[in-house]
């Protein structure tokens, strides 16, 4: 063992995190990662690996009478549903912003302070109180304390700026920084008005509490924004909730760096209890990311089915994460104006989960090129209208928002089939205009088509069809309602909301009563969910059933599947047709599954070798599908 390879990676390691903790990283959070894991090898009982938090700013100290951790973390699926086991979790964003406590006395507020190291955090009750989402005081409870995080939306961020730059201040880097700059400025505190507070724990001691669940209803309850939560009963829906953040991270409107899952038994999380550095319950699944400067060649702007303009930056080609990366998201109007972007100029970008990678930063503006933005919709050839840090084009005829509308359905309800190109030629001839079209279209309609033969026009109608029968929730988290993202539609219809008659019938006030919903975010999907109505209406008429269906009888019904090896059919199809049948699908062998699906022969992969050696039976696909 090195002790100076072991000292030189502890003083990288603080001033890591001094640096992360005061508005200014240095590293990629996958690269400081592997720091801690090369340390955590060579001295597992370095006291930097349990260090939380970051050296003062100099701000007044005060004691944590509940240790503010920070949280164990993976970046493999696997190890995540490992860690879940049997367990019921709950999943919400990883906020990528400073963790924050506030103290209430006498159902007053009357301390905030930031994580620090975890034992000991800083005084910002002054800066707190300019934050939205602050509850400055109550009446259902006296003493208590609430954790949350301190975050900086885009539309703050672009005004933000603006405004620092007005008064003389320079014009703040990023987003995600923007946080730690401000609250240990000792200046201008009523800049804080930018910062939102997010609600994710409150200790209560006049109150027993039994679940993580009922915890956000509480917090919910005393006027507190709380994050969209997903109650997991299984491992089932995992993935497509990691999926909903890597979208997040792409198009939301405030930054994240992953997923958090906690445990929702409160019993069973003290049962389990906390190192020095993390609890034991709680686990964050976070995206490896790596960074590379490159150079603008272009911009383009591509519409989107709600109209809004999104600026793709087309840059020298460099390899990421093992991607060759052309393209580049510019998120939106405001960050290409706050930062006079155009070609020419070297900037940073980030992939770390992303579909497209994504700009950081100006590195070196090209100072012999002009800013410029489009005037008109580049599909329609419409007037722009610029609002707060969007462009959009309002025409509903648009040609790209009718494009991407149906794109989007195609991808989210599960039309495998239809790509891209063959949609194009769809619209191009005439057969499809919306997305009710879809389901009037007829053989000799794609046999016009370019390439579509029968057996192809055969299989696009299946997939088609097939999709009428998805369950209610995955229809409506796939039509476009503004805020209807699967998880949210789940819990829409998970609290009674499962039939058309009952979705139609539905308020802000019965939608606010509904986990994950606030006011703002509950007149937003029923404002955007009365404009689809029409359109579901339609879709039922051309045969959609949401009633539930009878699952036949078959060896499978009810048993868990593991499935291997190359196949002739899409995975995912396979999975469909297991649900359908009434069984699960893990991506594991264990004790309990029930079945291994592979056409392997021979016992050549692992998961083959762990089922033989658990006495699991082999099936192959046709045996499957002969006996389904």
């Amino acid at each position: 063992m090195s002790l100076s390879k072991i000292k030189k990676l502890e003083e990288k390691i603080i001033a890591c995190k001094r640096d992360y903790y005061q508005g200014s990283p240095t590293l990629p959070d996958h690269e400081y990662d592997k720091l801690e894991a090369e340390l955590r090898e060579l001295s597992p009982n370095s006291p930097v690996l349990d260090m939380v938090g970051s050296v003062a700013t100099g701000l007044s100290k005060i004691v944590h009478d509940t240790k503010m951790l920070s949280l164990n973390k993976t970046y493999d699926i696997e190890e995540l549903k490992k860690w879940i086991d049997t367990n019921e979790v709950i999943s919400m964003h990883k906020f990528d912003g400073v963790s924050c406590s506030l103290v209430y006395k006498d159902g007053v507020l009357s301390l905030a302070k930031t994580r620090g190291n975890g034992t000991r955090g800083e005084n910002i009750t002054k800066k707190v109180l300019w934050m939205q989402g602050i509850v400055k005081g109550c009446d259902q409870y006296k003493d208590f304390e609430v954790r949350g995080e301190m975050y900086c939306t885009e539309n703050d961020f672009y005004d933000l700026s603006k405004e620092m730059v007005s008064i003389g201040l320079e014009r703040p880097s990023s987003q995600r920084n923007i946080v730690a700059g401000l609250i240990g400025r000792k200046d201008h505190i009523s800049l804080n008005h930018y910062i939102q507070f997010e609600a994710f724990d409150i200790i209560l001691p006049s109150k027993k509490i039994k679940t993580e669940v009922e915890k956000f209803k509480i917090l919910k309850t005393l006027g507190f924004k709380i994050p969209n939560i997903v109650l997991h009963k299984s491992t089932k829906k995992v993935e497509e909730v990691l999926k909903e953040s890597q979208l997040f991270m792409s198009e939301g409107d405030y930054q994240i760096d992953g997923t958090v899952f906690s445990i929702n038994d409160l019993a069973k999380q003290k049962e389990l209890g906390s190192t020095s550095h993390h609890p034991r319950y709680k686990m964050a699944f976070k995206f490896e990311g790596e960074s590379k400067i490159t150079t603008i060649k272009d911009i383009v702007w591509q519409v989107s089915r709600q109209g809004i303009l999104t600026p793709i930056a087309e840059v020298e080609p460099v390899e990421i994460s093992g991607a060759n990366v052309s393209r580049v998201t510019l998120h939106n109007y405001g960050v290409v104006e706050q930062h006079q972007l155009k070609t020419g100029d070297e900037i940073e970008i980030i992939r770390s989960g992303e579909v497209i990678p994504k700009f950081l930063s100006v590195k070196k503006s090209a100072a012999d090129k002009k800013f410029t933005i489009p005037s008109q919709c580049p599909s329609c050839g419409k007037k722009v209208v610029i609002e707060s840090i969007r462009l959009f084009c309002h025409n509903p005829e648009c040609p790209s928002r009718k494009k991407e509308g149906i794109l989007s359905y195609i991808r989210k309800i599960g039309i495998d089939d239809l790509s891209t190109k063959r949609l194009d030629d769809m619209i191009q001839s005439g057969l499809v205009s919306s997305i009710p079209d879809l389901y009037r279209l007829s053989k000799p309609d794609l046999l016009n088509l370019d390439k579509v033969q029968d057996k192809l026009a055969e299989k696009l109608l299946k997939a088609i069809e097939r999709s009428k029968n998805v369950d209610f929730y995955l229809f409506l988290g796939s039509i476009g309602i503004f805020g209807g993202g699967r998880s949210n539609c789940n819990r829409i219809v998970a609290a009674g909301y499962d039939t058309v008659e009952k979705i139609q019938s539905m308020t802000v006030e019965n939608l606010n009563e509904v986990e994950g919903f606030a006011q703002k975010s509950s007149q937003d999907f029923i404002g955007s969910l009365k404009s689809y109505l029409p359109m579901i209406e339609e879709l039922v008429e051309l045969g959609f059933d949401f009633a539930e269906k009878e699952i036949k009888d078959t060896p499978f019904k009810g048993k868990k599947f593991c499935i291997t090896g190359s196949l002739s059919r899409k995975r995912s199809e396979i999975e469909k047709e297991i649900i359908a049948i009434g069984g699960s699908v893990s991506s594991s062998v264990s004790a309990k599954t029930d079945f291994l699906l592979t056409n392997e022969t021979k016992p050549s992969s692992s998961k083959f070798k762990k089922a033989i050696s658990l006495n699991i039976p082999v099936i192959t696909e046709d045996d499957f599908f002969n006996q389904a």
